[in-house]
Order: structure tokens, then C-alpha cells, then sequence
């Protein structure tokens, strides 16, 4: 587990930590035993306010009540923006320093997914994606990233109860600071978020996956974004793959740790007159053998510079049908949120970060 994260006596940055790590905080400064820090710790993950003096464990220290509430921290964040279309949200926040980040609640009948950024912008420069045309502009702390699941839920009163690593940036790129945001979204005793309920995707980033498989992380899922299965091609698509072609990735994708039951999750942008022939989908069902994964087809949903074209629905079938052909489990992704650009690949354009009508403010340390 990454080391504690550093709190001077001022603050307590809690969605960067722990439960543990915030009681050893809290103890370090104030003394006594755990229970109240727990209950300080499960309120304002399960209600989202810093108001304790109410709760039973700090009933015979309500000055400890006042001085948490007062220590604890939050990042300067805000939701500038917000565009919903048919039931998915998207929201932009504006951090700190004044970089925006959008998140996208989608809804479905089992569960609300989230999908988070990790960064703001991306260095992988992946042709069909707008986020990549941005470059790289910073990491996200875990705080900031873990923010966009609190605002989810207090902000936006949205019951997220899943999460997906899928929105601006490269997880791996920034691992570290996605590590600790999984340390805080799995805690019980906070956001309570299983593993299994969390998929942490990258466009093949061979060393980060290889360190990912280090930590404990029982049934987190991986997903990986491969658009084309020869490394010519893959290249020209993303630049990643001269770094970690092909062969390097599936040695890694070979030695990652899955559940008895877990699958590695292939996502595939279709690109009408680029990948999407019965020869790149033989050329896809070979690279896969061996591997246990269930693929994910893409329709390419626009808006980058580079002009590529969206396939028909004939063509998207054609292609889940040669993969079935070859015994790979494939699934159609039904595009949602291409109209207000909160689609795989569209993330991140500054004409629509922030032109909705600014809602759900924060008070500065983002509470409600």
C-alpha cells in the first residue's frame, strides 16, 4: 500500500485516504482510541457533510467534533457544467488551479456507472480521440480523482455504485495517484465500492499493467484498448504501440491476475475502411488466443480532428459476427451520449467543457 499521504496539523485531505490512514492522522493529533476518527471517517463518505456532533462516538468529546470539522479538507473543486441527454450526465469540474475534467454518469437497469479521469488531457495521442488531441496538461491527485465519485453522490445525488477508469487521460500514466484512489474507493468503512464493481482501463501501457498486477486488488477489472491487432496499423492508430507492440502487451495481458471467473475486457473503436474487414477480425481472434477476455466492439462516435468515418450498422454486425464465428464472446456497444460529446473517444473538447449553465457548486471545500 503507497504510504500514508502527507496532512499538515491545518488539514485532513480525507478523499486522498484511507480509513486507516485518516484515524492514525487523528490520533497522531488528538490522541485516544479509534472510534471516533471511524465514525468521523463513515459519516462523511456515507452522508458527504463534516457535521459529527450528533454521532454517539464523539459524545463525550464534542470539541473533537468541532476540531475534525474544521481540519478536514477538500479539494477546491467545482461542477462548472453540466450536458444530460437521454439519461447520461456528463459534468465538468474545474480544479484548483482552473483545468477543467469531465466525468459521465451512465445509467443502466443493474447499476450506475461513472466513468473518471485520471488526467487532465492524455499523452497517448490515439488518432481517433479528442482527449488526446489535447496533450498531456497534468495527473490528477487521488483526491481529485476520488472527488468526482463524492460529487456523484452528494453533488449530483447520484447512487454511483460503479466505476470505470475510462474517462480523461491514461490510468497508467499516473498510477500511483490511481493506486491510492483505489485504496479509498474499495475501503468498507467509506465509499465501499467492491474491486469487482471497478475497471481500471489503458490503451496498453505494458509497465503499468505489470506494476497494477502487483497490488492486491481481488477481482478488479482491466481493460484494454486494442483497435487493431497488427502492429503496422496499431501504430498508425496509436502511437503507444511503438513503445508496447503487440507481443509486449500480450505477455502482460498473459501474466495478469484474474478472478476464477475474471475476463480482461478488449475494447475495439470499429473505423468504417480501417479495422473493420473479416481480415482484421481474423487478424484480432488470433492475437486473443489463449487469453480469456470478452470484447467490446465500438462504433467510432466522431469528433476528433482526424477524418474518420462511423460504420453502419451492417458493418458493426458483419464484424461481431466474424469474431462469434471464431468463438470470442463480443458485444455491441449501443452508442450513449455521442450528442453532448460523453462518448468513448470524445471527452475533453474545450468548445463544450463548460457551455452548459454552471450547477451544483461547491462552497469551497466542495461540500454541499
Amino acid at each position: 500500500m503507497p504510504d500514508t499521504p502527507a496532512t499538515s496539523m491545518e488539514t485532513l485531505a480525507i478523499l486522498s485516504m484511507t480509513c486507516s490512514e485518516f484515524e492514525a492522522a487523528v490520533r497522531a493529533r488528538h490522541g485516544g482510541g479509534p472510534e471516533a476518527a471511524i465514525a468521523a471517517y463513515r459519516h462523511v463518505f456515507r452522508t458527504g457533510t463534516t457535521t459529527f456532533a450528533d454521532l454517539p462516538a464523539f459524545a463525550a468529546a464534542p470539541a473533537l467534533a468541532t476540531a475534525l470539522a474544521t481540519q478536514i479538507h477538500f479539494p477546491r473543486c467545482e461542477i462548472a457544467a453540466r450536458h444530460e441527454a437521454a439519461g447520461v450526465l456528463k459534468f465538468s469540474t474545474r480544479l484548483p488551479d482552473a483545468h477543467v475534467i469531465e466525468s459521465v454518469l451512465i445509467p443502466d437497469k443493474q447499476r450506475l456507472t461513472l466513468c473518471v479521469s485520471s488526467q487532465v488531457g492524455c499523452r497517448m495521442g490515439c488518432r481517433f480521440c479528442i482527449t488526446g488531441e489535447m496533450g498531456i496538461l497534468r495527473n490528477l491527485t487521488p483526491e481529485e480523482i476520488v472527488w468526482q465519485v463524492y460529487a456523484a453522490r452528494f453533488l449530483l445525488n447520484r447512487p454511483v455504485d460503479n466505476i470505470v477508469f475510462m474517462g480523461m487521460g491514461e490510468p497508467m500514466d499516473n498510477l500511483p495517484a490511481v493506486i491510492q484512489a483505489l485504496h479509498v474507493l474499495r475501503d468498507q468503512r467509506g465509499l465501499n465500492i467492491a474491486c469487482r464493481s471497478i475497471t481500471v482501463s489503458t490503451a496498453g501501457h505494458v509497465d503499468g499493467i505489470r506494476q497494477l498486477a502487483t497490488h492486491d486488488f481481488p477481482n478488479l477489472r482491466l481493460a484494454v484498448s486494442i483497435h487493431a491487432a497488427n502492429d503496422q496499423l496499431r501504430t498508425k492508430l496509436m502511437p503507444i504501440n511503438v513503445r508496447y507492440p503487440l507481443a509486449r502487451l500480450k505477455e502482460a495481458l498473459r501474466d495478469y491476475p484474474l478472478g476464477k471467473s475474471g475476463v480482461i475486457l478488449v475494447e475495439y473503436v470499429l473505423l468504417a475502411g480501417v479495422n473493420d474487414s473479416e481480415t482484421h477480425a481474423r487478424e484480432l481472434a488470433s492475437y486473443l488466443d489463449g487469453l480469456r477476455v470478452r470484447i467490446n466492439v465500438i462504433p467510432y462516435n466522431g469528433g476528433s480532428s482526424v477524418p474518420f468515418t462511423t460504420p453502419t450498422r451492417e458493418q458493426v454486425d458483419a464484424f461481431c459476427g466474424w469474431l462469434s464465428a471464431a468463438g470470442l464472446f463480443v458485444k455491441r456497444r449501443h452508442p450513449r451520449g455521442r450528442s453532448i460529446m460523453a462518448a468513448c473517444g470524445q471527452l475533453g473538447r474545450r468548445d463544450t467543457a463548460l457551455s452548459a449553465t454552471s450547477t451544483a457548486r461547491g462552497h469551497g471545500s466542495g461540500l454541499p
